[in-house]
This record gives C-alpha cells, sequence and structure tokens, in this order.
C-alpha cells in the first residue's frame, strides 16, 4: 500500500524503519517542524525527520495543519492509507476523511486505558503492572477510535519510562505491519474500546518533585515514570538535585520523611512515610550524572541530614 506516514519522535523510528523495510511504499513522512534545542539552542530535525532523511524518503514539515497544506500534500503523494506514530498534533476530521483507508494509529498503552499524550510514563506513574500497544482506526476523539489489535507487556519493577518507551516502540512496530496486512487483505476490522477509559495527560516539571511524605513505591514509581523527563527531582541543603535511579530499600529501614538514614560507601538510603528507596544515581544543578558513592564523597553526605 501507499503509506503517508505522519511521526515526530523517537518513538516513532522504529515502525518507521520496519514500514520502510517492507513492501508497502512510504510515499512520504509528515513530522513537526524543526526546533531548537541543546545549550547551544541549535535548530535540530526530530528523530522521523532525519531517519527519513537518511532513507530518501520525502519529508512534509508544516507547522500547522491548514486545509491548504493538507490537500497540497494528499494530492502529490495520493496515499491509499495515514499511519500516525506520535506525530504531535490531532489530526481534524476533513484530514481523516481523505485516504480511501483512512488512517492508523500506533498508541502505546492498552486502550482504553491511558488515552492521552504521555501513556508510557503514567502507567508508571499510576504503579501498572502491565502495559501494551493498541493499534486503533483514528476518528476525532483522543484516542478514542476502534482498536484493531492490541499486544501486552509485563512492567519490569524497576524499568524508567525511556526503557520503557523503546520496548514499546519495537512491539508497536512489528504489529503495525501485521495491522496493515490484515487491513490490505479485508481480513482485519476494528472493534469498539471496551471499559472504562484512564487519561494521561502530558507531564510537567512539577510531576517530578518527590514528595517524601508517600510510600517508598511511590518514590520509586516517580523516579521511573519522570525519566528521561521531566526528571525527579528534590531539595537537598541549598540546591536541587535530579534524581535518575532508585531502588527499593528493605522494609524495616524506616524513619522520617526525607531523612537520610544510611550514607556509606555506595549506600545512600532515604526515609519515606512508609519504608525507604536507595538513591542509585543522583546529578547536582551544573554537575555530572554520578553514583551514589561519588555523590556521598562529594557533598560529604551524612546520615540525618534531609532530602526535602
Amino acid at each position: 500500500m501507499r503509506v503517508l506516514f505522519f511521526g515526530t519522535p523517537e518513538f516513532a523510528v522504529d515502525s518507521l524503519e520496519d514500514l520502510a523495510d517492507s513492501r508497502h511504499n512510504i510515499v512520504a513522512v509528515v513530522c513537526q517542524p524543526d526546533r531548537r534545542a541543546g545549550r547551544g539552542r541549535r535548530m535540530e530535525k526530530p528523530p522521523v525527520a532525519r531517519t527519513a532523511e537518511a532513507r530518501g524518503i520525502p519529508i512534509v514539515q508544516p507547522e500547522r495543519l491548514s486545509a491548504g497544506d493538507v490537500w497540497s500534500i494528499f494530492e502529490e503523494y495520493s496515499p491509499e492509507i495515514g499511519v500516525v506514530v506520535a506525530y504531535g498534533k490531532i489530526l481534524p476530521r476533513r484530514v481523516l476523511e481523505i485516504p480511501p483507508r483512512g488512517f492508523v494509529n500506533v498508541h502505546a498503552s492498552l486502550l482504553p486505558w491511558h488515552r492521552g499524550a504521555a501513556p508510557i510514563a503514567r502507567a508508571i506513574l499510576a504503579g501498572d503492572a502491565e502495559t501494551g500497544v493498541s493499534i486503533m482506526q483514528l476518528d476525532e476523539g483522543v484516542d478514542t477510535g476502534p482498536v484493531y489489535a492490541v499486544r501486552k507487556t509485563d512492567i519490569d519493577p524497576d524499568e524508567t519510562a525511556g526503557e520503557l518507551g523503546a520496548r514499546l516502540a519495537h512491539l508497536g512496530a512489528g504489529l503495525l505491519l501485521e495491522v496493515l496486512e490484515g487491513i490490505e487483505a479485508g481480513s482485519l476490522a476494528p472493534r469498539p474500546q471496551e471499559g472504562e477509559p484512564s487519561y494521561a495527560p502530558p507531564l510537567a516539571k512539577e510531576d517530578g518533585r518527590i514528595a517524601w511524605t508517600g510510600n517508598a513505591r511511590d518514590v520509586h514509581d516517580r523516579v521511573r515514570g519522570t525519566n528521561p523527563w521531566p526528571g525527579a527531582t528534590a531539595r537537598f541543603r541549598d540546591g536541587e538535585v535530579r534524581i535518575w535511579r532508585t531502588a527499593l530499600a528493605p522494609v524495616e529501614d524506616s524513619g522520617p520523611p526525607g531523612e537520610v538514614l544510611r550514607a556509606k560507601k555506595n549506600l545512600l538510603r532515604v526515609a519515606s512515610a512508609s519504608g525507604a528507596v536507595d538513591l542509585l544515581e543522583l546529578q547536582r544543578p551544573g554537575k555530572k550524572r554520578v553514583s551514589a558513592r561519588d555523590f556521598i564523597n562529594g557533598a560529604r553526605v551524612k546520615p540525618g541530614e534531609r532530602f526535602g
């Protein structure tokens, strides 16, 4: 089939590459415009644009999906079907109705759970033990369309959002190809979503702030769910520290929320309201990301100090 691919971030790259290696024909890639990024604020192409460029696939990067822009794209490339993987904008109804076979979308959750922009992070923050990918038919709602296929996977209790995202990207790419084969053969039809939906709004920097007044599992899940963005943070002395990785400490270790219980060699243990966590990787403002051992030695951390 002639496919028009809509996608922008790293999560969409696996789907784009698997599709490009298949017998289907990607007529063009539509992604977000280049943005300034990094310390130098240089203009950078999104991951999908870099991948498409390397493969010689035409790239279109509209600032907005105006009627004229959309019609010109479809008139030039005449796709049979549209594929959307984390494009970053909601497609209006007039766009959804253009390709003869409609649009399919790769969504990183078990719909109707975690509809919205941040399903991977929100699944971890919610303490879910299982997630997956859903391939659905796009409609005008936010991830409300009928579903063609679902593939499940367990969430490792120490897995970060970045690590889980990489696994789901690979899982979704394989399932996407299976769904496209079924659509082309006429052997696969989507089914309405069933069950009570939940929602996954975009993360904000405030989502990374650690509340030591919660239990140890909540702290651990917040660190995992906000890695790599926006990052889990806590006050320490007169500055803010980013906490990259943690591990649940033995249940018998406890103390006042935020208090350093142990700070020796490579063990930096901090109490929550119920239980404690071991801080494994940390980063002080303007410094490199370091191990607990290096943080203890560099900051001369002592038991009894507090993370706020």
